[in-house]
């Protein structure tokens, strides 16, 4: 057994958006890919923006002299204070490029931000369902993760967090839009949760940082609005990432960001850059750096993903399949049918559908729902969703 025990046990742990999208590509050789429908994997749909496109093209074609070169390990200036610029905007906060580091996108900020802020024994509190990597990147710091159930609508339980605070915790990661529930925060939620945060550091003597991971922040729908975390929390930081705004997933372009009014926030500034760099990312592609400078304001396209959303939600009313409605994001996380949901999940691959259990992001009983693929694909699906819902309405699964 030369892999460590830990290691196995986290693959285990959080293989199952891998799992079934392997199944599905074996189901699909053996179907006909025309017969399987997948919504298994978070990639956004679309090709990246036009003027981004012409703005590669543009720097291929005559790149800046020494861009290929070391830089300073926060990232290009100029890149930073762009990114400074829009998140001051955004919060009203004075940010400026000193307070930004460019990352190997929002998992490569969520490293650097828990290494740089962890000592070994450390608490950070994981609001669920959750993206199961929360949990290794935690521990890769040498923390450990604290869970706190959220509400029957995905929303924060601030008693809950109130109840995982101890005087080793140092962060809570938030999540809005969150994925798999794609659930919103409020102003007045993240307000309240600010003010137990403040008074649990001050009981304990210690500062809890607010670590806001946000690439979904400009997939939005209709009726909802996104609270920028930093707006409301004061000891915050921001993990972004243009994988989804910008159509970007492959490319890993990201940033950190350290709230100008943030306790200690010079000190965490200089703790992250020199965490970019020993960590191994060294710094986030130089060439994509520039390529994303004229594009911090680029609102995402949510079209598709706003019309998929409510014709599955419509489907799933008609069928019997409970679903809160998703504010953003590009997920659907209903209740399972049956409590355990595998008799559920196995029971749509029967059918065709390709779904994650909620296991699988740290909520059983569930099944997550990824709409960032094709109208067309999702209205192919229909007919599969309806004879699925209907083998399970009246509590029971059908033969």
């Amino acid at each position: 057994m030369p892999a460590a025990k830990e290691i196995r046990e986290a693959i285990l742990q959080g293989s199952w958006i891998r799992k079934m999208f392997e199944e599905g590509a074996a189901l699909k050789s053996q179907r006909g890919a025309e017969n399987i429908h997948d919504f298994t994997l978070g990639n956004p749909y679309g090709e990246p923006p036009p003027a981004l496109a012409e703005e590669i093209a543009r720097l291929a074609a005559s790149p800046p002299p020494g861009l290929h070169k070391y830089m300073s390990n926060a990232g290009y200036p100029e890149v930073r204070a762009a990114v400074a610029r829009d998140l001051g905007g955004m919060t009203g906060l004075p940010f400026t490029g000193e307070n930004v580091v460019m990352t190997v996108g929002a998992a490569g900020a969520l490293a650097v931000a828990l290494r740089a802020l962890l000592s070994p024994g450390d608490e950070v509190i994981v609001l669920s369902p959750f993206f199961v990597e929360y949990l290794s990147y935690i521990r890769n710091a040498g923390g450990v993760p604290v869970t706190a159930e959220t509400d029957e609508r995905f929303q924060p339980d601030l008693r809950a967090v109130e109840s995982a605070l101890t005087p080793r915790t140092r962060a809570i990661i938030i999540n809005t839009p969150n994925n798999p529930s794609g659930a919103v925060y409020p102003a007045k939620t993240l307000a309240a949760l600010d003010g137990i945060l403040s008074a649990a550091g001050r009981r304990f003597g210690t500062t809890i940082y607010a670590i806001s991971d946000e690439p979904y922040r400009k997939i939005v729908f209709r009726g909802k609005m996104f609270t920028p975390p930093a707006s409301m929390i004061r000891n915050a930081l921001v993990a972004y990432s243009h994988s989804k705004d910008l159509n970007l997933p492959g490319e890993r372009i990201g940033y950190l960001a350290v709230s100008p009014v943030a306790a200690d926030a010079e000190e965490v500034v200089e703790a992250c850059v020199y965490c970019n760099r020993v960590l191994g990312f060294v710094n986030a592609p130089a060439f994509f750096q520039l390529a994303v400078e004229k594009f911090q304001g680029h609102a995402a396209d949510v079209s598709v993903y706003q019309e998929n959303r409510d014709t599955l939600l419509d489907v799933f009313s008609r069928t019997g399949i409970a679903c809160v409605p998703p504010g953003g994001a590009f997920y659907l996380f209903p209740k399972s049918p049956t409590a355990d949901e595998m008799v559920f999940v196995s029971a749509a691959k029967n059918e065709g559908i390709l779904v994650v259990p909620g296991r699988g992001f740290g909520r059983s009983g569930h099944f997550r729902v990824a709409i960032c693929v094709s109208t067309g694909t999702v209205r192919r699906s229909i007919p599969a969703w309806e004879r699925l819902g209907a083998r399970f309405q009246g509590g029971g699964d059908r033969p």
